[in-house]
């Protein structure tokens, strides 16, 4: 029967992925029972060079190696001039659930055990955090070797603010959750950073200058440190306009400036309701677009309302002579709904 249970870490042993568990059982006798340790590999995000002395050191000695795409770390591997005894298995998106418990299993057996993906950290966008987060559960040691993160890169390139900023990971691939992210980060002061598609870019930058305005500067990364490193700067509305005449190819990075706060010169009743209107057009409720242009300019949607309804009555009168082109019960309902929207 074992009465209590402690950890040891040796510097050395921990550098060469060994954790000693000490047991000591009621008898008094100490048993010492290695336990594996978990490193996460930052690994390069296109150019081999950037990869650490490090990083080829624990592929070189490793048990065993978990990567997102067995392929790429094979390359890398021929790259880096390494040899390694250590098997190799898959570990991606689509089996991350149920490979995690056979890879803690090895971990509790002893095993130095490294976990690579496609480029940058492990769990940051990428496969990890499942097993990172069983193997803290199971006390086993985890540890890191840092590498090139396409997040920091693309924002150091932007030329954007880079003290505060958020990582938002992929874009939603879907319309309407697309658009309620972009609404809900519209007054979001700090930087922002998205992974994106080429297949949906179009989409998501057009979306973004609906919800942050088309003169929000933004920019562009793709295929950081590859060949065809490129960054595109500019307005959301001129990104926009690039992307639509050249669409860009390769893995993507948008670095979009945080809000700036209202900008009280431009709210007018005219601008105010000229906004609700193209959102409504571009398939908007009524009430989030009221509730989109409030925050935008820092009003509150009774403010919009009001706006809108002024703007609508200046409209139905003809030029020069006052006459209603609306019915009275026309607008009448049409006030109904509206003032249902703002309240």
């Amino acid at each position: 029967m074992l009465m209590q249970k402690a950890y040891e870490t040796d510097a050395d042993d921990f550098a060469a992925g060994v954790r000693a568990e000490v047991r000591v059982s009621d008898t008094g006798r100490v048993i010492k029972q290695p336990t594996g340790t978990l490193v996460l590999l930052g690994a390069p995000l296109g150019n081999p060079g950037d990869a650490s002395a490090r990083l080829a050191s624990q592929l070189a000695t490793a048990d065993v190696i978990a990567a997102e795409d067995t392929r790429r770390l094979k390359r890398l591997l021929a790259d880096l001039h390494v040899e390694t005894n250590a098997r190799i298995v898959s570990y991606f998106e689509g089996n991350e659930a149920r490979r995690t418990p056979e890879l803690l299993e090895l971990l509790r057996e002893g095993t130095h055990l490294v976990l690579i993906t496609d480029g940058g950290m492990p769990s940051v966008s990428d496969p990890g955090y499942r097993l990172v987060r069983a193997a803290i559960d199971a006390q086993i040691a985890v540890t890191a070797v840092p590498g090139p993160s396409a997040v920091t890169t693309a924002l150091a390139l932007s030329g954007l603010p880079c003290d505060r900023f958020s990582f938002e990971g992929f874009v939603p691939r879907k319309a309407g959750e697309r658009t309620r992210l972009f609404t809900e980060l519209a007054e979001e002061p700090r930087t922002m950073v998205f992974f994106e598609s080429p297949r949906r870019i179009i989409s998501t930058v057009a979306d973004m200058g609906k919800a942050f305005g088309a003169d929000r500067p933004v920019a562009l990364c793709r295929e950081l440190t590859k060949t065809y490193e490129e960054v595109r700067r500019g307005t959301i509305g001129e990104v926009l306009s690039g992307v639509e005449a050249q669409p860009p190819l390769g893995e993507i990075t948008l670095v979009v400036a945080g809000w700036e706060g209202p900008d009280a010169s431009e709210a007018t009743s005219e601008n105010l309701a000229l906004e609700v209107e193209r959102l409504e057009a571009d398939g908007m409720p009524r009430k989030d677009a009221m509730k989109l242009v409030a925050s935008k300019f820092g009003l509150s949607r009774r403010d919009v309302y009001g706006a809108v309804l002024a703007q609508k009555s200046t409209d139905s009168q003809l030029p020069g002579c006052g006459c209603a082109l609306l019915t009275a019960g026309k607008v009448g309902r049409w006030c109904r709904d509206l003032g249902r929207n703002a309240s």
